[in-house]
């Protein structure tokens, strides 16, 4: 692993205890004056992250994406997404709520390809590379998140019709969709693609605007992870933290490396990129998503820092497959 890439990591951790810390002396405000990490969360939720929807889609070059290499990673992660969903309905919620299967599906499928993905692609794969990785990051928000987003709405409409608060099927039916359309991640890419799709330019002044909205997502997800370490700390939390991790780390890029390969014929770099992208450690997204339905905050904080310290092995392990299977392929 390169030494740029250990620095990110490093910094990344920098950045987490700046926020326990934060939160530990009370910088953000002393018991009974509200909850900062949910304070910190709606702010990130309603605010920051869907202008980095808006403007990540309207900006979204469609007519030179790699849709075979894209179709290639996405296939088996929206697999793995979907099964890891059904395994824990199937197994219930045990008192975590309705919303809790779809926050465990996001642990275990979506990645920090920004502040771990972008540096690590761009030291090992250089421009060509770093272009293939660009066009999965362009979409993975957007497509993961949408159908997490469905799920879990539906999810919550199941709940409230179990409970007697949806009086009519219908009625259930037309909330859902209003409630999946309507919400600070769907809305967002619906504005930013059907400003695409008319072929302007953002107006300077609004993609400006929306520019320094989307640089705060990263600094303030990694502060609202420390945050949550500080609140819920890794007791009790290492059996699901470990669990989520073996899911992102190796099953995942496992099942990529399957996919890519022997089903879509990826070979050389391109393979190495989807592979690569589908080992990275857990993303503080996921932890936002958490944040939004009040649902295993404590388990996916658990789920992030231990894969992150995992990384490091787990990238080893699958650049020396890479390696096995295309030596001309740099790691």
């Amino acid at each position: 692993m390169t030494a740029a890439v250990v620095a990110k990591l490093l910094g990344l951790f920098v950045t987490v205890a700046l926020g326990w810390i934060a939160a530990r002396q009370r910088w953000l405000g002393q018991p009974g004056e509200g909850d900062p990490a949910r304070l910190l969360g709606n702010a990130a939720f309603y605010l920051f992250v869907p202008a980095l929807l808006v403007r990540t889609t309207a900006r979204l070059d469609l007519t030179h994406m790699p849709w075979r290499t894209v179709a290639a990673f996405f296939v088996p992660a929206l697999l793995l997404l979907l099964t890891v969903y059904g395994w824990s309905r199937r197994r219930g919620n045990n008192g975590d709520g309705a919303a809790a299967p779809a926050v465990r599906a996001i642990t275990a499928t979506f990645g920090n390809s920004v502040q771990v993905g972008i540096p690590f692609a761009a030291a090992l794969f250089g421009e060509t590379g770093l272009a293939i990785h660009i066009a999965l990051v362009s979409l993975h928000a957007l497509l993961l998140l949408s159908v997490l987003t469905a799920l879990v709405e539906l999810d919550l409409a199941r709940e409230r019709h179990a409970q007697g608060e949806g009086a009519a099927l219908r009625h259930t039916l037309l909330l859902t969709a209003r409630n999946t359309i309507i919400h600070p991640v769907v809305l967002p890419v619906l504005v930013g693609l059907a400003w695409n799709l008319t072929g302007f330019s953002l107006p300077p002044v609004l993609d400006d605007a929306l520019a320094t909205l989307a640089a705060a997502v990263v600094p303030l997800c990694l502060v609202l992870i420390g945050v949550n370490l500080e609140s819920y700390g890794l007791h009790g939390q290492w059996r699901a933290a470990i669990q989520a991790s073996l899911l992102k780390l190796l099953l995942l890029p496992a099942l990529v490396l399957l996919v890519a390969h022997v089903g879509f014929g990826l070979q050389g770099l391109p393979l190495a990129v989807v592979v690569v992208m589908a080992a990275l450690p857990a993303g503080s997204n996921a932890l936002i998503f958490a944040q939004r339905y009040n649902t295993l905050q404590a388990e996916t904080t658990a789920g992030i820092v231990v894969s992150t310290v995992a990384f490091a092995p787990a990238a080893w392990l699958w650049l020396a497959v890479l390696a096995a299977l295309s030596p001309n392929v740099p790691g």
